[in-house]
């Protein structure tokens, strides 16, 4: 089995974010960069499918040499090799542009993503690549089984689970709890240098979609103490500051 797990590389949740350029750029001095969370679970995954079904996993990412200690990482983690696409990521159907010419020249068994990046959290990635290689995409997928070349997913909508039967190949978007997350040891992190690392040009695409401005959220406003005792001063606020009710 061919596997093919496609990260993002985006900043730390826990990083300051900042804008320059009259707020038309990301400034992206230091921020931390980390493999996608929903991504490290389509990761772990492809590990597990690996040593259960003794398959090969690679990894794959859409972006600029920044995003090579990323890939480093997910090949530390277990993937067996690594291509990047040098092109900076500017929108979805760019990506998935570039993330299908690389399924046409491979013929993987298995494709997987996280359900959304957590930097524009589109979530359609995995919709349009199997739209432009004709492969059946499902996302978010919390559980898979493989058996035989049979799947069974179970996938979350509103209001609770679907439950789908179906066979390889096929697209996944991955969420938890479909694997644990895995950490790199050190003889994975040594080994990682020395695995296949390919890097491709960009095939010629349409860019659909242009940023123009960002902005930061308003500032949260301050917390106010009630004592627990005081009910009425607290629905006095609910109705006079918050005009909740």
């Amino acid at each position: 089995m061919k596997i093919l797990v496609c990260i993002t590389h985006v900043p730390d949740t826990t990083s300051r974010i900042a804008f320059v350029d009259n707020n038309t750029k990301f400034d992206s001095n230091n921020v931390q960069f980390i493999i996608g969370p929903y991504d490290d679970y389509a990761i772990s995954k492809a590990v597990d499918l690996k040593t259960s079904h003794q398959a090969s996993v690679t990894v794959l990412n859409v972006g600029l040499p920044d995003s090579d200690p990323t890939l480093r990482r997910a090949l530390a983690i277990g993937a067996d090799d690594a291509i990047r696409v040098n092109a900076e990521p500017v929108d979805s159907f760019y990506v998935a542009k570039q993330i299908a010419e690389v399924v046409r020249n491979n013929q993987y068994d298995l494709i997987l993503m996280g359900r959304e990046s957590i930097d524009f959290n589109g979530g359609i990635v995995h919709a349009m690549v199997g739209e432009m290689v004709k492969m059946p995409a499902f996302s978010p997928v919390m559980e898979m089984e493989i058996e035989d070349g049979g799947v069974k997913l179970t996938r979350e909508i509103e209001g609770g689970k679907e439950y789908i039967e179906t066979k390889l190949p096929l697209i996944a978007g991955c969420q938890e709890p479909i694997a644990e997350w895995k950490i790199p040891n050190m003889r994975g992190i040594m080994t990682a240098r020395t695995k296949p690392f390919k890097v491709l040009q960009p095939v010629d695409s349409d860019i659909r979609t242009k940023t123009e401005l960002f902005s930061l959220p308003k500032e949260k406003g301050k917390v106010r103490m009630v004592d627990p005792e005081n009910v009425d001063e607290l629905v006095e606020l609910l109705i006079r500051e918050a005009k909740v009710i």
